[in-house]
């Protein structure tokens, strides 16, 4: 693994997929709900949920008061759901993300949300199933050790070191083969003299 990497991407939240038995229950969120919610909300990125130890990254809506602060976490809706991307900062807090990224201690998502719609039902065995149709505004992502969602996910960015490590090996065989062009040589000058 790239131990220079500060890059953590991941999906805070995937559409279409159940969460774990909430207490009997189950959520699922429709790919819709987050139309417009983006532009709207103030984000930020806690480690495990917990703004006491500091953020790790904001995201500022264009419709939210200093929007042009400037934004280090990046949130995109595609046709997964909601992925999430920033540069570990280099403090204690993100130190220790890395860290726990390395482990694998953390390898999943969450996100802080309020409802706008939704619909419930009871299903097949008892277990109830909230829909959520749309999100009002969204308050946090958040890599964390224990998810609702079990479809999320955080990493460390690798294609960094995946590119030198490529970069490296092509190097190399470069070099052994420059090397045994270079003993053929010697070794057709060596004969030629004999």
């Amino acid at each position: 693994m790239d131990d220079d990497s500060r890059r953590i991407e991941g999906y805070a939240l995937v559409f279409n997929s159940e969460s774990r038995d909430l207490g009997g229950i189950i959520e699922v969120i429709e790919p819709s709900a987050l139309e417009g919610v983006l532009d709207n909300s103030d984000v930020m990125c806690w480690l495990n949920h917990d703004s006491s130890r500091g953020a790790l990254a904001r995201h500022r809506g264009a419709n939210v008061p200093q929007s042009a602060a400037g934004n280090s976490l990046e949130l995109e809706v595609d046709d997964i759901g909601l992925r999430y991307a920033f540069d570990a900062p280099a403090t204690a807090l993100g130190n220790e993300l890395i860290e726990g990224l390395k482990r694998g201690d953390i390898n999943q998502s969450s996100f802080a949300f309020t409802v706008k719609e939704d619909a419930w039902e009871r299903m097949e065995g008892g277990m109830v199933k909230r829909t959520i149709k749309r999100i009002e505004r969204l308050y946090d992502v958040s890599p964390v050790y224990d998810p609702a969602y079990y479809g999320t996910s955080v990493e460390l960015d690798r294609r960094g070191y995946d590119e030198l490590v490529a970069r490296e090996e092509q190097e190399k065989r470069m070099a052994e083969e420059a090397k045994k062009a270079e003993l053929a040589e010697y070794y057709k000058q060596l004969k030629e003299k004999l």
